[in-house]
C-alpha cells in the first residue's frame, strides 16, 4: 500500500482501509483548522480529503447529501426554515434548496477553505450557493447556535465531519441543548451518525446526548456510501415529540429528480437490520 498511484485512507477502529487509484493531485491548502486535499482519481472523479480522511468523491457524493436531506425534509410536516452546521462542501445545502417550500436554508461551516475548494473542484455541488433562499456563513457552528432565536427553525442538519478536530463540540449534550431550543415543537435535528457496522456504540452514545439535551424521539437511517470506512453509512433524526412518519406521497410526486433517495428508499431505510435495531431500540 506504498504505490504512489493509490491514495488510502486507513480507519484504526475497524482496521481496515479504502483506497483509489489516482492520477495526479490537483491542491491542497492549510487552512487555520485542517489540512484540504484535492485529488483527481482514475475512476471516481475528484476526492476531497480532509487531515488524510476521505471526505466526498465526485462519484458517490449523491448518496449522502441526499439522505442527510431529504427525508428530514419530508418527515417535517411545512419545513421554511433550515440551518446545517458544517456542510461546506455545499451538497447538502443544494439537496435542501430543491424543496420550494424552504424559504431560507444556513450553511454555517468554521472553515470556508472547504467551501472554496468545493466551488473549485465540485462546482456542481454548488449550484445553489446564489439562490437568494441560501445564506454562507463561515463561522463557529457551535455559536451560531447558541445565538439562534428560541423557537426560530423547522430542521436543524449537522453535516460534519467525525467527531474531532474542530468537529468534536457537535456530539454532546450542551450543542444538543442548543439545537433543543433553537427548534420549534415540531422541528426535526439530523446528524451524521457513522458507521453503523463498527460504530453503533457511538450512535448510541450520541442519542444519549441527544436525550440528555431534551429529544425523546429518534431515528437512525443507513444508507451505502462507498469513500466512508466499511461503506455503510447512516445518519440520526431527533425529535422532541412525535414519530416518523413522512409525507410519502409527497416524497412520491417531487418535482426535483434525484439519485438515490426516493419515497421507497426513505421507506426501506426506516427498517433497519436485526443486529442494529436489537441495540438502538431496546
Amino acid at each position: 500500500m506504498t504505490d504512489p498511484s493509490w491514495k488510502y485512507e486507513n480507519f484504526e477502529p475497524a482496521g481496515s482501509a479504502i483506497g483509489y487509484r489516482i492520477v495526479r493531485k490537483l491542491d491542497e491548502v492549510q487552512s487555520p483548522f485542517q489540512k484540504i486535499e484535492i485529488y483527481e482519481s482514475t475512476d471516481w472523479g475528484n476526492l476531497m480529503l480532509i487531515d488524510g480522511a476521505m471526505m466526498l468523491t465526485t462519484r458517490d457524493n449523491f448518496l449522502y447529501h441526499e439522505m442527510m436531506s431529504h427525508p428530514a425534509l419530508f418527515t417535517h410536516p411545512d419545513p421554511k426554515q433550515v440551518v446545517i452546521i458544517g456542510g461546506g462542501d455545499c451538497g447538502t445545502l443544494r439537496e435542501v434548496l430543491k424543496h420550494p417550500g424552504v424559504a431560507r436554508a444556513v450553511q454555517c461551516d468554521i472553515d470556508e477553505q472547504v467551501t472554496r475548494m468545493a466551488e473549485k473542484h465540485f462546482p456542481e455541488l454548488c449550484e445553489s450557493n446564489g439562490d437568494p433562499r441560501a445564506e454562507l456563513l463561515f463561522d463557529d457552528g457551535i455559536a451560531y447556535m447558541a445565538a439562534c432565536a428560541p423557537g426560530s427553525l423547522d430542521i436543524v442538519i449537522v453535516d460534519s465531519t467525525d467527531p474531532v478536530g474542530p468537529a468534536e463540540g457537535l456530539f454532546n449534550k450542551a450543542f444538543y441543548e442548543s439545537c433543543f431550543r433553537a427548534l420549534r415543537d415540531d422541528g426535526i435535528l439530523v446528524q451524521q451518525s457513522e458507521s453503523p457496522l463498527v460504530l453503533l456504540d457511538l450512535i448510541l452514545e450520541m442519542r444519549g446526548e441527544m436525550r440528555k439535551a431534551g429529544f425523546n424521539a429518534f431515528q437512525t437511517l443507513p444508507f451505502p456510501q462507498p469513500c466512508y470506512p466499511t461503506g455503510w453509512w447512516s445518519c440520526t433524526l431527533a425529535r422532541k415529540s412525535g414519530g416518523f412518519g413522512f409525507r410519502e406521497q409527497d416524497a412520491a410526486d417531487k418535482s426535483f429528480e434525484t439519485r438515490y433517495y426516493s419515497a421507497g428508499v426513505h421507506g426501506a431505510a426506516r427498517v433497519l437490520p436485526p443486529f442494529v435495531a436489537e441495540r438502538l431500540e431496546r
